[in-house]
C-alpha cells in the first residue's frame, strides 16, 4: 500500500509525484501509457518559470507582443519548454525519488484505491486525480445539461526565416486578432513563438467557445492566414492540435493540475501553476499522512481552493461567459483595452490565481477605461444564467 497514487502520467502528474516521493512518501504513478512521447507543445511567461527548473529545460524566450486594433509591447517575456528536456528532468525526478510507475487505466476508484481494467486493485492512503481533462476519477465529466467552453487551436511548426512575416525569432505573438483569414464569424487569433532550435509555432486560436470551435475551421483560416502573408508551410510541416475545456466543475475528489481544475478559464493556461504548486501540496501531505489520510486530503482541498482562490476563480469565470457572449467584430476592441492596462493589472489578472484584490483592481481599471457599450458586455454575464451553447452560425 502506498502513501500517495497519482492517476496521470502528464507534467502535473509527473511533477507532483516527483514532489510527494522526494518528501520519503512511498508513491505510485498510474498511467495508460507512461512511457509514450509527449507531442504537447508547452509554454509560459518567463517570469512564472519555476526557480528549480534547469536552464537547458527552456527551449526559448522571446519578449511577449500583442495585435488587437493596435500592437502592444507586453513588458514580460514568453518561454518555451524543450519537451523532450522537459519530460526528462521530470522522469529523472521520479527515478530519484524510487516513484513506482504502473501502464494501466483506472476502471474505478475510490478515496484509498483504484481498481484498473485489467483487475488489479492498487491501494494508498490517498488517491490524487492529475488525468488533465479527462479526470479519470471524477466521474461523469462536464456540468448536467451543460456543453463545456473549449479552447480548440490548430498549428503547424514551420522554421523561422518562413514564420519571419508573422513572428520574428525575438518576440512572441501572444495574440494576433488581425481578420487575415478573411472570414467573418466566431473570432480567432493567430499565436506565435518561437520553440528554439530555429522552429516557430503558428497556430490559430479559438479562446473559448461553447461547444469548441471545430478544428477544420481553424485550419482552414490558419492556411488562409499564412496565403495572405505568403507564408507557404511545407507539406512535411508539424500539425499541433488543441482541444481542451476552459470551465471544467469542481472535482469531487482530490484532484492536481487541470483536473483540479487549476486552468485558468479566461487563457487555459495551468502548467506554470501546477509546477509552483507541487511542492506545497506535496508539503501539506506529508504533514498529514499516513496518520490522518482524511486531514491530508482536507489540506490539499484548503492548499488549492482558500477563499481568495475561489473568488478569483468566480471573477475569471465571468470574464469567460463575457467573452462567450461578446460579439465578434467587438472581441478585438476589448483585448485592445485590456492589454492597455498597466502591467500590474494584466499580470495579476493572467497569472495571480489567489490574488483577489489584484483581480478586482484589474477588473475596476478595465471598467474604468471601457466605453459604455463594452461595460454592458462585461457586466452582464455576472447577472445571467451561463449561456448553453454558441451558434453554429457564428463558427462559420
Amino acid at each position: 500500500m502506498a502513501d500517495v497514487l497519482v492517476v496521470g502520467g502528464g507534467p502535473a502528474g509527473r511533477a507532483l509525484a516527483a514532489a510527494v516521493a522526494a518528501r520519503g512518501l512511498c508513491t505510485t504513478l498510474v498511467d495508460p501509457r507512461p512511457t509514450r512521447p509527449w507531442r504537447a507543445i508547452y509554454g509560459m511567461w518567463a517570469a512564472d518559470l519555476p526557480a528549480d527548473l534547469p536552464p537547458h529545460v527552456v527551449a526559448a524566450r522571446a519578449k511577449g507582443r500583442a495585435i488587437t486594433t493596435t500592437t502592444h509591447d507586453l513588458g514580460w517575456d514568453y518561454a518555451a519548454l524543450d519537451v523532450g528536456a522537459f519530460r526528462a528532468h521530470l522522469d529523472a525526478a521520479l527515478d530519484a525519488g524510487g516513484v513506482q510507475v504502473v501502464a494501466g487505466r483506472v476502471a474505478r476508484a475510490a478515496d484509498d484505491a483504484v481498481a484498473l481494467d485489467d483487475g488489479t486493485v492498487l491501494r494508498a492512503a490517498v488517491v490524487v486525480d492529475a488525468g488533465g481533462r479527462w479526470r479519470p476519477l471524477a466521474g461523469r465529466p462536464g456540468r448536467p445539461g451543460r456543453l463545456p467552453a473549449e479552447q480548440t487551436a490548430f498549428g503547424l511548426v514551420l522554421d523561422e526565416e518562413r514564420a519571419a512575416p508573422l513572428v520574428r525569432p525575438d518576440e512572441a505573438l501572444f495574440m494576433d486578432w488581425r481578420p487575415d483569414h478573411g472570414e467573418r464569424g466566431w473570432p480567432t487569433f493567430l499565436y506565435g513563438i518561437p520553440l528554439g532550435a530555429g522552429r516557430v509555432l503558428l497556430e490559430e486560436t479559438s479562446l473559448a467557445r461553447r461547444p469548441g470551435l471545430p478544428l477544420p475551421v481553424l485550419r482552414r483560416r490558419l492556411l488562409a492566414r499564412l496565403e495572405h502573408h505568403d507564408v507557404r508551410p511545407p507539406g512535411h510541416a508539424v500539425p499541433d492540435r488543441v482541444h481542451f475545456p476552459v470551465d471544467q466543475p469542481p472535482h469531487p475528489g482530490t484532484a492536481f493540475g487541470a483536473a483540479a481544475p487549476l486552468v485558468h478559464p479566461a487563457t487555459g493556461f495551468s502548467l506554470a501553476d501546477a509546477l509552483r504548486l507541487a511542492p506545497a501540496v506535496a508539503d501539506a501531505l506529508a504533514a498529514h499522512l499516513p496518520a490522518a489520510p482524511d486531514a491530508a486530503r482536507a489540506a490539499v482541498h484548503r492548499l488549492l481552493w482558500p477563499p481568495a482562490a475561489r473568488a478569483v476563480h468566480r471573477l475569471r469565470t465571468i470574464g469567460l461567459e463575457a467573452m462567450l457572449r461578446m460579439p465578434p467584430p467587438e472581441v478585438p476592441a476589448f483585448f485592445a483595452v485590456f492589454f492597455d492596462l498597466p502591467e500590474h493589472h494584466r499580470w495579476a489578472y493572467l497569472t495571480r490565481r489567489a490574488d483577489l484584490a489584484g483581480h478586482a483592481a484589474a477588473m475596476a481599471a478595465l471598467y474604468a477605461r471601457s466605453g459604455w457599450r463594452l461595460r454592458a458586455r462585461l457586466v452582464g454575464p455576472a447577472l445571467r444564467p451561463a449561456l448553453g451553447r454558441n451558434t453554429e452560425e457564428q463558427a462559420c
